[in-house]
């Protein structure tokens, strides 16, 4: 264990019997304590790495997982494909940020949310599909966030108010109405924000008066005055000016 200049201790591996002293610390490109593949410190390793990344796959087997975590970072795509079935979530993690797009599709069903996510951000939109259906809720939020307009369907009913919210925001205008009985008053919100104008009728009489009040700024003037006096002062505010400006 060394000691730097500010007190803190340094993990320091012996040298005595690594295989690259007599190449790598002989020409420099590794350092006790600062930059070395065998010390229990992952900036260290890092650093080792940074310098020496043709190592990298004589690591990727390592016994510790932030050995071959690091080292994932280096190899060659080809190498990663052999580490899928990695037993620990960070190695799996670095190779779905890593692995070829049209390779992903085997770590569609990891078990950690984080590696689903990173798959769910990186995979085609055409196969997005297999991950609508995802246990977690940010998995499926990232899904809602990429999948194409017209494929939202299935999931606007979706448990998690933040997915729905998603598929709120991205659904075309003219399938807006199938949302616009959420449970969720900020759905509706949205909703309201996006549906065509003339399809704001059921929006007017919403039980909410944040929703009332956006529908009543955006539907047509005929709609408004056929509305009864709201019980909210802002949407009775905003329906009287705009019948008083006709428009």
């Amino acid at each position: 264990m060394n000691t730097r200049n500010d007190g803190v201790d340094v993990p320091t591996a012996d040298c005595t019997g690594c295989p690259h002293r007599g190449d790598r610390l002989a020409a420099g490109r590794c350092a006790p304590g600062d930059a070395c593949a065998l010390a229990m410190s992952g900036r260290q390793i890092a650093r080792f790495f940074t310098q020496n990344p043709d190592l990298a796959s004589q690591y990727a087997a390592d016994e510790f997982w932030e050995r071959r975590a690091i080292a994932a970072r280096h190899l060659p795509q080809q190498r990663l494909l052999q580490m899928v079935d990695d037993p620990d979530e960070v190695v799996r993690r670095v190779l779905a940020y890593r692995l070829p797009v049209d390779e992903l599709d085997r770590m569609i069903g990891d078990p950690d949310r984080e590696v689903r996510i990173t798959v769910a951000d990186r995979l085609p939109v055409g196969k997005l599909e297999s991950l609508v259906d995802d246990a977690d809720y940010l998995v499926r939020q990232y899904v809602a966030k990429r999948l194409r307009p017209g494929r939202l369907f299935r999931m606007i009913n979706d448990p998690d108010r933040e997915v729905r919210r998603a598929v709120a925001r991205r659904l075309p205008p003219e399938s807006l109405g199938l949302m616009a009985r959420d449970v969720e008053a900020e759905i509706r919100m949205v909703v309201a924000e996006r549906i065509d104008a003339p399809a704001l009728g059921g929006l007017l009489a919403d039980c909410d008066w944040r929703v009332r009040r956006i529908a009543s700024q955006r539907a047509p003037i005929g709609m408004l005055r056929a509305m009864p006096e709201d019980e909210d002062q802002d949407v009775r505010d905003i329906v009287r000016q705009r019948l008083a400006d006709g428009q």
